[in-house]
């Protein structure tokens, strides 16, 4: 619960680019935006930290492991229920795996400025990413 009442609910994401500069994204197959283009993530369990939870969630959904760095930037999105997912970002350096989509993800894919302007994108990704200076080359 923040101060005001509103409950929160923790949420990572990874900010993962592979050697040429691409931004790794996932189609989201459930609500909250279903269809729309988005960073790998979900919800922190409890007990988690949020490196373990990067690495988890980016693992689940793409079949990427990676080594967790540092925070980039935090988002709020409304929640079901009148909630607040509160989503920290962190930068993420690929180490392994071959790239599917999986759990949440119904696709995945590695995404260079082009790609990233005909993709339909959840809402804020572009701001945050251009703010945060994570945009893909």
């Amino acid at each position: 619960m923040t101060g005001s009442g509103i409950r929160t609910i923790r949420c990572v994401g990874a900010v993962a680019h592979d050697d040429g500069g691409r931004l790794l994204l996932v189609r989201r197959a459930t609500e909250p935006g279903r269809g729309r283009w988005s960073l790998p993530g979900g919800r922190v369990e409890r007990g988690e930290s949020d490196e373990q939870a990067v690495a988890r969630e980016l693992a689940e959904e793409t079949g990427i492991t990676a080594s967790v760095g540092p925070h980039v930037g935090t988002v709020t999105r409304a929640a079901p229920g009148g909630a607040v997912f509160e989503i920290h970002d962190y930068a993420c350096l690929p180490t392994a795996g071959r790239l599917r989509p999986g759990d949440d993800a119904d696709d995945a894919r590695w995404c260079d400025a082009a790609a990233l302007a005909s993709l339909s994108l959840v809402d804020g990704l572009l701001d945050a990413l251009t703010a945060w200076n994570c945009l893909p080359r």
